[in-house]
């Protein structure tokens, strides 16, 4: 990234502020503390490419000052919104933006996108926090937002983070740090708990109201836009759980105010990917309840449908259309999930029997505690001929004999496609795998390697993660090594089993 952006880049950017036409009831407007001596630690290019941003646009002499808080581009208006919700199963009351801080939306090639410093310290929602995020947690999002949007799942994403030598109170002292991310809308379940929870019907009606005009304007037409927005939503979530099932993905705290409106990844806090397959993981170390293990996500996500759509009651108006809105994510998980599912195994026409193939796998991983990347990646070399051991994956099953007979029943399936099995087959089968099965993911001790260097003043671990996170499914990428592809691929260390993340991270 060379040269300066155009001297008229930040000026000639076009604000909107459709969500300040709300009225007060649903923000408080204020300006973020800013971070003092701040410096850049990283940036997306392809979050730039989202917003329509040139590639300098981060060498305009106000960029750090404004994303770090110390000023605005002509044109923000800031503010922090309120929202209640849901946590732990438990209504926890008023909520809100404690430490996130809303800037505007920019207009982009893909619409009005709007803009949030997390970390820019205290609001009136804050509940007694600081408002600030830390280098940790600041890396751990960034990463995983672009790494989420780079595998193709429905997420927030980040611009770039800013660093302090500010201290932080955590579990020890850190430095601070801002995460500048970007969504369509950060409206979450929460916002629509907060107003109905009142009894604030003229808000949570207006509310509603703006979701369906600027993001789900087909709902206008239905007979009860409510109820046609809650079927909206719960399909768009359904998809989204699919998507994380199907890359091992634990979010760790699905709260309902971290769910979005728009079935959205967002809130990257206590996350994690499998590493040795366990359905029963909890990556989030507060959640002592094992509520939000990762095979209670899809479960979880139509509870907390569920409160969205006794929130939206009073403008339903009907139990039983709005149970109806519900019902469709019972139908459109188990189909989104199952067509993840094929595709992960390489098949291209259904049949009955495909989810209990997969299910059936899945079941020998938990049982040979299988890494869940690795063996999907490593199936796409699954020959097809009669008798050939397919080494590489059996030798990962502690019951090999288990495996035999699944790779036999696989064998099978695979000749009962429309072109048949055989080596030609198999190579154009791989081809597919690997567009779905990814080779990298953000695994815990990697985003850990690239804090603890960052934390030593060198972001260059982080710049280099990011590269191989844009190119998930990619073996060999320019400028990265062997060896380091290797260890992004390979096998976690075993002092990873120590790592823990929770509700701080």
């Amino acid at each position: 990234m060379n040269g300066t952006p155009p001297p008229s880049f930040s000026t000639s950017l076009r604000w909107t502020h459709r969500f300040h036409q709300l009225g007060q009831a649903f923000y408080t407007e204020l300006g973020a503390e800013p971070l003092p001596n701040p410096h850049w630690v990283a940036r997306s290019p392809d979050a730039a490419l989202v917003l329509g941003w040139p590639a300098e646009w981060w060498q305009d002499p106000q960029a750090l000052a404004v994303l770090s808080g110390q000023g605005q581009w002509p044109g923000m208006r800031c503010l922090a919104s309120v929202y209640s919700g849901h946590q732990f199963g438990v209504w926890a009351g008023q909520l809100g933006d404690g430490r996130a801080l809303w800037l505007g939306e920019v207009e982009t090639p893909q619409g009005p996108m709007e803009l949030q410093l997390k970390g820019a310290g205290r609001t009136p929602y804050s509940r007694g926090g600081d408002g600030r995020a830390v280098l940790r947690s600041s890396i751990r999002e960034f990463l995983c937002s672009e790494a989420m949007a780079a595998l193709g799942i429905p997420t927030t994403r980040a611009l770039c983070i800013t660093g302090s030598a500010l201290p932080v109170q955590r579990e020890t002292r850190e430095t601070a740090a801002v995460v500048t991310r970007v969504a369509p809308s950060f409206i979450r379940f929460g916002h629509f708990e907060h107003f109905s929870n009142r009894g604030q019907l003229e808000e949570l009606q207006a509310l509603a109201d703006f979701v369906i005009q600027h993001h789900a304007p087909e709902c206008a037409q239905d007979e009860n836009p409510y109820a046609a927005l809650l079927e909206w939503v719960s399909r768009r979530t359904a998809m989204l759980m699919a998507h994380w099932q199907a890359v091992g993905f634990c979010h760790g705290v699905m709260n309902t105010d971290n769910m979005s409106i728009l079935g959205l990844t967002i809130d990257y806090g206590p996350f994690g990917f499998l590493d040795a397959f366990d359905p029963h993981h909890v990556c989030n170390h507060s959640d002592h309840q094992g509520r939000y293990a990762y095979s209670q996500q899809p479960g979880v996500g139509y509870w907390n449908l569920y409160a969205l759509g006794q929130a939206l009651m009073p403008l339903i108006n009907d139990t039983d259309i709005a149970v109806a809105a519900l019902e469709v994510f019972k139908t459109e998980y188990p189909r989104a999930w199952a067509e993840r599912l094929r595709a992960k195994l390489g098949l291209q026409v259904a049949h009955s029997d495909d989810v209990g193939l997969g299910t059936s796998l899945i079941h020998l991983m938990a049982q040979n505690r299988v890494d869940f990347t690795i063996l999907f990646r490593r199936l796409g070399e699954f020959s097809s001929a009669a008798g050939a051991p397919n080494e590489a994956l059996r030798s990962l099953f502690i019951d090999r004999e288990a495996f035999d007979a699944w790779a036999q029943t696989y064998r099978l399936r695979l000749e009962r496609e429309p072109e048949g099995a055989g080596p030609v087959r198999d190579a154009q089968r791989a081809q597919r795998m690997s567009q779905v099965n990814p080779s990298v993911v953000l695994r815990n001790h990697l985003a850990e390697t690239a804090i603890r260097s960052a934390q030593d003043g060198d972001f260059g671990e982080t710049e280099q993660l990011l590269k191989v996170l844009r190119q998930p499914f990619d073996d060999e990428i320019p400028g990265i090594s062997r060896a380091d592809m290797a260890r992004y691929a390979g096998f976690p260390p075993s002092w990873a089993q120590q790592i823990e993340v929770s509700c701080s991270s």
